[in-house]
């Protein structure tokens, strides 16, 4: 049962391999197994590739499916078509583009599987590129909001300098009250004169400005600080929006990019095998010594185009033939004299009725 399973896998004529000997229905249940499996690991690495795109398994089998089958129809029929010939040049031709065809097929089957492999490595490549688009991420965004904040908080420090400014001047004032109290300074006398009075006057005046600056720029720092923690929040909150972008950065092409990143040549043997596998239907076939399959096979083929061409040159003879024989009867039919005076009547009769027939029609008009 298995045996006649992969023999409709290897496409050979199973009534020709009948009457072969059993070897020989082994080297061809063989070539078949080659094909079967060949569509096989197709199917597994077709089906992963689409898994990591879809994201759903149901969807991923299905599409797998239908590219393993459409490898093992394609193998097949190669496989079938090509005849074993002593001429090894013939079947090369006759494989060459299946051979093309194998390498694109290993590339495109060989890389889900790679990155299946090699998927711990892939992870640590990823992390480190969504540490550095979360870095990058958030300088970009900080490029929006810092000139911004900036300029809020050089507002505060002028407003801080301003009333710092102010309170070293009440201070100052203060200082040349006290000293002129103590006589230590201005009019050199001790005790609360004139002079001390309209210094501490000055003094408190600049005193109550000073109280007034602080509250006003009080209020107005307090204002920018909200504007500040605002800011800090958008900051935040644009971060935390982009985020979930920077996470789902794990897809086909980002892991076959990490992938890339990756010494080739692991991956260049991995390619390397299979590209060995697509290639075995094709080349069990080549390699397959010719045996009495073969022989049978072309004596079949031969009998059939020895039966067409005969039936081919039977029809050209006989349409020759059969022109050839017309011409005769036609030539012979010419020479006849009853004949001729047969129809130059005929066609005498057919005139005078023609003309009586046009008369009546003429009388009738009138």
């Amino acid at each position: 049962m298995l045996q006649r399973f992969f023999i409709f896998c290897s496409g050979a004529d199973t009534q020709i391999l009948e009457t072969c000997s059993n070897g020989e229905r082994n080297k061809y249940a063989g070539i078949g197994a080659t094909v079967f499996f060949t569509a096989v690991m197709a199917f597994i690495a077709s089906g992963y590739a689409l898994h990591t795109v879809f994201d759903n398994v149901y969807t991923a089998i299905f599409f797998g499916l239908i590219w393993g089958l459409l490898i093992f129809n394609l193998d097949r029929y190669i496989v079938s078509t090509i005849k074993k010939r002593d001429n090894i040049k013939s079947e090369l031709l006759q494989a060459a583009p299946r051979i093309l065809l194998a390498i694109i097929i290993a590339v495109v089957i060989s890389k889900p599987l790679e990155m299946k492999i090699f998927e711990k490595e892939i992870n640590q490549v990823l992390l480190e590129e969504k540490n550095a688009m979360t870095l990058s991420n958030k300088e970009q965004l900080a490029l929006q909001y810092t000139p911004t904040i900036e300029g809020l908080n050089q507002e505060i420090t002028n407003l801080k300098a301003e009333i710092a400014s102010k309170e070293a001047e009440t201070n100052a004032l203060y200082d040349t009250y006290i000293s002129e109290a103590e006589g230590t300074a201005g009019t050199g006398l001790l005790g609360k004169g004139p002079v001390y009075k309209e210094k501490r006057e000055k003094h408190d005046a600049y005193l109550a400005e000073l109280n007034q600056l602080k509250e006003t720029n009080g209020a107005k720092i307090e204002n920018i600080e909200a504007q500040i923690a605002a800011l800090g929040v958008d900051y935040n909150s644009a971060v935390e929006n982009s985020q979930p972008i920077i996470d789902g950065f794990d897809g086909l092409m980002a892991r076959i990019n990490a992938l890339g990143k990756l010494p080739w040549f692991p991956s260049f043997f991995i390619f390397l095998l299979f590209l060995a596998i697509e290639t075995a239907p094709i080349l069990a076939k080549l390699l397959a010594p010719r045996g009495e399959y073969d022989y049978k096979f072309e004596e079949q083929e031969s009998v059939v185009a020895t039966w067409v061409t005969q039936k081919v040159e039977q029809r050209k003879l006989l349409l020759a033939t059969d022109g050839a024989l017309n011409e005769k009867v036609y030539a012979d039919i010419k020479d006849e004299e009853e004949l001729y005076r047969y129809k130059k009547e005929k066609a005498e009769e057919l005139l005078r009725l023609q003309a009586d027939s046009f008369q009546n029609i003429q009388i009738k008009g009138l």
